[in-house]
């Protein structure tokens, strides 16, 4: 074992309230793509905003067409060892939150209670009414799709269903947001893994726990801007170094 996988392994021994901040990086070794790194899916298509998703029933077919292309990724991708490795963290009680900026519910799948799990981005698992909330799943909204072309309203409102993403435009979720301040300022070591830590105001959460008197690690596999401020840097693969770090413990 080397001396930083070493000083990680430390780190994590001594915490007792560790909150892991992850980002695309952890699930591409699922094989999902990234979208925001070169040849990523916003490179190929862009977004469709939020505020054209409201106002043009077009755009919301553009959305939902683009989202069944993905059906078959969404279903096969399972959680990676870096996925492991983090639930084996909460599973022990070293980690008492995950942040995530993922929409795909793999911390979950890896057996991350969900109460434990803060998608601050949302999740493409299921689907809302923008309106009242409700909850609808993807293979109703299918099964309507296939049939009529377009997505079905709310059965309950008649409001404008939508993937629980958040998208380009959109307000970023009030409670998630709340509850990642909290626990971020409640952490004595902030672990970043696989996050660029440019999109904000997500990427602020690992600088609020840094400046509360947290040790601040970042792994991650090409460098941030926040790397100055880290108590160690990591530029590595994460499900191995994870699983080595937590091997260590």
């Amino acid at each position: 074992m080397d001396s930083d996988i070493a000083e990680l392994a430390g780190l994590l021994r001594n915490a007792r309230r560790a909150v892991v901040f992850t980002g695309a990086g952890i699930s591409t070794e699922s094989g999902i793509p990234d979208f925001r790194s070169p040849g990523g899916i916003w490179t190929k298509m862009m977004p469709v905003q939020f505020q054209d998703y409201i106002a043009d029933p077009a755009a919301r077919r553009v959305s939902w067409e683009r989202r069944f292309e993905m059906e078959e990724t969404w279903n096969a991708v399972k959680p990676n060892a870096g996925h492991l490795a983090v639930a084996e963290l909460v599973r022990r009680g070293i980690v008492a939150a995950v942040i995530t900026q993922n929409i795909d519910s793999l911390h979950q799948a890896a057996g991350v209670p969900e109460s434990q799990v803060i998608e601050i981005h949302g999740s493409t698992r299921f689907a809302k009414c923008l309106t009242c909330g409700t909850r609808i799943e993807i293979g109703d909204i299918r099964a309507h799709f296939d049939r009529h072309g377009d997505a079905p309203d709310c059965r309950l409102c008649g409001g404008i269903i939508k993937t629980a993403t958040i998208s380009f435009g959109q307000a970023m979720p009030e409670g998630e947001m709340e509850r990642a301040q909290e626990v971020s300022l409640a952490a004595d070591l902030m672990l970043v893994a696989g996050s660029s830590l440019v999109v904000y105001p997500a990427a602020a959460f690992p600088l609020a726990a840094k400046r509360a008197g947290a040790r601040f690690v970042i792994l991650n596999r090409d460098e941030t801007e926040q790397d100055p401020y880290a108590d160690l840097v990591l530029h590595r693969e994460i499900g191995p170094t994870l699983t080595e770090a937590v091997q260590a413990l």
